[in-house]
C-alpha cells in the first residue's frame, strides 16, 4: 500500500505556499505557491488557500490524507476559528477591518473535502524545527524565536519534559490556545513600541525595522560604514542583510548594531531557559541568517542571565529550517491528526 500523504500549508500576509510530505520529510509531487490576498476578504483569501492546495493534488498520485495550516494569529483548532489576525481582512468604508473569529476550519474543510487542522504560524514553525530540523524530532525541549517583520515564538515539549502519562511531541499552546508569544516579553520596562501596543517588548528591540533603525540612527550621527556602500549611498534602503554583509567585512558600525541587538535578544534568550530548562533555542526567520553576529552577543548575555546548571544544558543556535518551518510543521500538525484518528 502506498504511504500516505499530507499538505502543509503557510499561509502568510502575501503569499500562500503549500506542499505535500510523506512521514519522514520528503516532499511528495509539487509545490504551489500564490498571493495570498490578505487584505480581500475572507472570500478571496479562502479561494487563495484552496486553489494552492488544489494545485499540490493536481500532483499526487494518491491522494492526501489530511490539511494542516498555518496562519498567523491567535488560532483556536478546537473550535475551528482564528480568533484574532491582524493581518488578515478587508477595507470596508476606509476601515481595514482585521479577522476575529472566523471559522477558516470549516470552510476550508467544505471546499477541500479533507480534514484540516490549524496552528499558529510560530507554534507550526516549531513543531516544523522540532521534527525536521535542530530537534532531530527527539529534544526534550526545543524553544524557538523567528526573527522577521515580527518576532514568532514556540515551544515543543517531548513526553521526558513533563510530569505524568503524555504523548509526544507536545506542542505549548496555553490555556485559550494563544500562548507562547514569546516576542512579547518585555526586556525593557517602559522602552521602545511595537505593533502589539505594548512599549519593551523584545519585538520591539530585535525585529527588522528595528535593527534598520538602530543604523540609520549611528549614520545619521555621520558614522562612515561600509554599510552605506552597501545601501547605494542611501541610507533609507539599509537592510539586515547589508547589515550582515558589512560586519563579515570587518565593519565596526555593523558588528556594534548586531552586538546590541543580540544583546536583548540573549537576555530574552535567558529568561526562557530559566523558564523551560530546553535543550534546545533555535533562532529561525530571515534576520537569524546574520549568524553568528547575532547568535555571539546572544549567547554571551544569555549565559548572564540563565541559571548555570540550565545554561549548560542548552544548545543556542541558528534554526536548521528558516525558510520551510511553518509549512513542515502544519505538515506535521496534519500527520498528528490523522495519526490521532486512528487510536
Amino acid at each position: 500500500m502506498a504511504e500516505s500523504c499530507v499538505i502543509g500549508v503557510d499561509l502568510g500576509g502575501t503569499n500562500v505556499r503549500a506542499a505535500a510530505y510523506a512521514a519522514d520529510g520528503r516532499v511528495v509531487g509539487k509545490r504551489a505557491e500564490a498571493e495570498s490576498r490578505a487584505q480581500s476578504g475572507t472570500a478571496a483569501i479562502v479561494d487563495a488557500v484552496v486553489s494552492t492546495v488544489q494545485a499540490v493534488q493536481a500532483s499526487l498520485d494518491n491522494p492526501a490524507a489530511a490539511v494542516g495550516i498555518a496562519v498567523p494569529g491567535h488560532i483556536d483548532d478546537a473550535s475551528g476559528l482564528v480568533r484574532w489576525a491582524p493581518n488578515f481582512g478587508e477595507t470596508r468604508e476606509g476601515v481595514f477591518e482585521y479577522w476575529v473569529d472566523v471559522p477558516l476550519k470549516a470552510a476550508m474543510q467544505e471546499r477541500l473535502r479533507l480534514p484540516v487542522v490549524m496552528g499558529n504560524d510560530a507554534n507550526c514553525a516549531a513543531l516544523g524545527e522540532y521534527a525536521f530540523g535542530s530537534g532531530e524530532g527527539k529534544a526534550t525541549c526545543l524553544v524557538l524565536l523567528t526573527i522577521g517583520t515580527g518576532i514568532g515564538g514556540g515551544v515543543v515539549l517531548s513526553p521526558a519534559a513533563v510530569d505524568g502519562y503524555a504523548r509526544g511531541p507536545l506542542l505549548l499552546l496555553g490555556g485559550n490556545k494563544g500562548g507562547a508569544e514569546l516576542g512579547h516579553t518585555t526586556v525593557a520596562h517602559g522602552g521602545l513600541d511595537c505593533n502589539a501596543g505594548t512599549y519593551g517588548a523584545l519585538e520591539a528591540y530585535c525585529q527588522r525595522d528595528s535593527i534598520v533603525r538602530r543604523a540609520q540612527h549611528k549614520l545619521k550621527r555621520g558614522r562612515e560604514s561600509r554599510v552605506t556602500e552597501l545601501a547605494g549611498g542611501d541610507i533609507a534602503q539599509v537592510t539586515p542583510k547589508h547589515l550582515a554583509d558589512a560586519a563579515e567585512a570587518g565593519d565596526e558600525l555593523a558588528i556594534e548594531v548586531w552586538r546590541e541587538v543580540g544583546t536583548y535578544l540573549g537576555s530574552s534568550i535567558g529568561s526562557f531557559i530559566n523558564i523551560f530548562a530546553p535543550e534546545v533555542v533555535a533562532v529561525g526567520g530571515q534576520i537569524s541568517k546574520a549568524g553568528r553576529w547575532l547568535l555571539e552577543p546572544a549567547i554571551a548575555e544569555a549565559r548572564n542571565v540563565a541559571i548555570p546548571s540550565l545554561f549548560a544544558d542548552t544548545r543556542i543556535l541558528q534554526a536548521v529550517q528558516t525558510d520551510d518551518a511553518g509549512i513542515l510543521g502544519a505538515a506535521a500538525l496534519a500527520r498528528q491528526s490523522v495519526q490521532t484518528s486512528m487510536v
